[in-house]
């Protein structure tokens, strides 16, 4: 398999759906114009700040609603897949909503879908959050094949659990973990970097991280730091703060020759409790 361009997009997404789509419509439509195969959105790209009662408004269930349409629309339009960030789901319970990625091919069908695992929890000063009160966690990790290799899926906090990453990759090792996201300033200045650059190390593959990045409307601060790192760490791409695109090229000679010479996915021992 030859080389090929993937795109990360960073948003800094506003309360209302409308307008975050349309922006995302047009950083999708200039990394289609760079001839990327794949683009991924950020956690939360349709809107970020909005009211609980807003939130749970805007719930699409599994296989129908305007985000949905929009990122099937899109798909089909450039000919490119998307991993759509997350937007909220249905999950049945009228006080709870599931963090759903769900990534579409260059048809625009719908070909697999993650439900975000691990829920955010942290308190400092005024800054605090507490996504259990309002989401349900997904149960299962979620991998699959594409015109750029074996992919991973992650949501932003999972990037503190790599027990997950290792469970994605069991059968089958994973070429490329993909982790919208939607970090806190503070946090991410913190662990972010480090954490993506470990993944990448860990699972010796590439990791692309679009995140949220900048001061929302609302006043919330997110950290930003897209990036696209290889398998032995490097970042190849990488914007600080606000919206736009970041394009790099996978390479599966780079995932072989670094796997070859470090065979430490082989070595990887799962140890038993006594």
């Amino acid at each position: 398999m030859t080389s090929t361009r993937i795109a990360a997009i960073q948003m800094t997404s506003g309360p209302e759906v409308g307008p975050n789509l349309d922006t995302a419509g047009q950083l999708i439509a200039a990394a289609a114009a760079q001839g990327v195969q794949l683009v991924a959105l950020p956690e939360y790209f349709p809107f970020i700040g909005a009211s609980d009662e807003a939130r749970f408004a805007a719930r699409e269930h599994f296989g129908a609603g305007p985000i949905q349409d929009f990122l099937s629309a899109t798909a089909k339009q450039h000919g490119i897949w998307i991993v759509g960030g997350s937007l909220p789901l249905d999950c049945g319970d009228q006080n709870k909503l599931l963090n759903t990625c769900l990534v579409y091919d260059e048809k625009g069908e719908q070909v697999a879908r993650y439900d975000k695992i691990h829920l955010f929890a942290f308190r400092k000063g005024s800054e605090e959050y507490n996504e259990a009160r309002t989401i349900q966690p997904g149960e299962s990790v979620v991998a699959f094949d594409s015109p750029v290799g074996r992919i991973g899926l992650g949501i932003c906090y999972d990037l503190r659990f790599p027990e997950l990453f290792r469970q994605a990759g069991a059968d089958k090792p994973i070429d490329l973990f993909i982790l919208p996201a939607a970090f806190t300033e503070t946090t991410g200045k913190a662990h972010w970097e480090v954490l993506l650059r470990a993944r990448a190390i860990e699972n010796l593959c590439y990791v692309m991280a679009p995140a949220q990045g900048g001061r929302h409307p609302t006043g919330r601060m997110t950290h930003g730091n897209s990036m696209i790192i290889d398998p032995w760490g490097e970042v190849l791409a990488r914007l600080d703060k606000d919206i736009g695109v970041i394009v790099a090229d996978i390479t599966p000679d780079r995932i072989s020759k670094v796997r070859a010479s470090l065979p430490a996915l082989e070595h990887a021992v799962l140890l038993k409790q006594t």
